[in-house]
């Protein structure tokens, strides 16, 4: 495989991106990275440089690429819910560089994953989400995970008991956090309503424009998911409670994997290779996906 460095227009802006081209192409699918932010193509410990290189070494063109206003793209960043430009100018990249691309797999992390999920049912060429570790935080259900995940381990975790009976940790503090997120954990009206700038300007919270993008979504979808991720923690419990999100996920054509040890960002390499193997062998088992 080989990567090669370009530029794009997306409105006013010209954007930067990284294609790695196959040496041979494999696919009728090439995949369009989504980053999470704040972050640029490269990713965090190389995370997406490595993706893209893994792929396409196995037959998969994948561009990745700078919003506007990160990285090396020129223009303002407006957020990851306002990206859907920024992607469609991607996609138009991709199949114009790679005219043997017949439909875009969009792969994002975090509040990448989610904004490809916002933006995936509005384009026909899109022919598959592969979303890890989504984001969909709320002040409420965010609480509700620190507790459950952060404190509940905290407590049965003897280096935290031997740090706080060395006087390393402020007892009052642990207290006042836990109260803290307790009191917001309880809030009924922060769990049916979010704050002010977890709204977009027509009203709607960009968790519930997730909902409906899962709900408007009938093509295949893989969602990856760390163990040691409160991320992915606050994912799993909204998803796995509320009514709608299990119905939704439900009837999608969904394919689920999960690594119990790996963080965020799969940083250690054997959760790399894992995730790499995952996103590939989804990809390739798609019918009709080989050329």
């Amino acid at each position: 495989m080989a990567d090669v460095a370009l530029t794009f227009d997306c409105a006013d802006s010209t954007l930067v991106g990284i294609l790695s081209v196959p040496e041979r192409v494999a696919t009728r699918y090439g995949v369009c990275l989504v980053v999470g932010g704040p972050q640029y193509r490269v990713g965090s410990h190389r995370q997406f440089q490595l993706l893209a290189r893994a792929l396409a070494a196995r037959g998969i063109p994948v561009l990745r690429f700078d919003y506007r206003g990160q990285g090396d793209s020129a223009g303002e960043y407006r957020g990851f819910e306002d990206v859907g430009d920024d992607i469609r100018a991607a996609i138009d990249c991709l199949m114009n560089r790679c005219p043997t691309v017949e439909s875009v797999i969009l792969w994002g992390l975090c509040d990448g994953a989610s904004a490809a999920l916002l933006y995936a049912a509005r384009d026909a060429r899109v022919g598959g989400l592969a979303l890890v570790n989504p984001w969909i935080t709320a002040a409420a259900t965010q609480a509700q995970t620190m507790l459950k995940h952060y404190y509940g381990k905290r407590i049965l975790d003897p280096e935290f008991w031997g740090k706080l009976l060395r006087g390393r940790i402020s007892i009052g503090k642990v207290v006042l956090e836990y109260l803290s997120f307790w009191r917001r954990a309880r809030d009924r009206s922060a769990s049916h309503a979010h704050r002010a700038d977890e709204f977009t300007q027509d009203g709607t919270p960009f968790q519930r424009r997730m909902l409906l993008g899962v709900e408007r979504w009938h093509q295949p979808m893989l969602l990856i998911t760390s163990g040691d991720d409160l991320t992915a923690a606050e994912f799993l419990d909204v998803t796995c409670k509320d009514p709608a999100w299990l119905a939704a996920l439900g009837k999608a054509a969904l394919t689920r994997q999960h690594l119990a040890d790996a963080d965020h960002t799969f940083s250690r390499k054997s959760w790399q290779t894992q995730l790499e193997n995952w996103t590939s062998e989804w990809i390739l088992a798609q019918p009709n996906a080989r050329s």
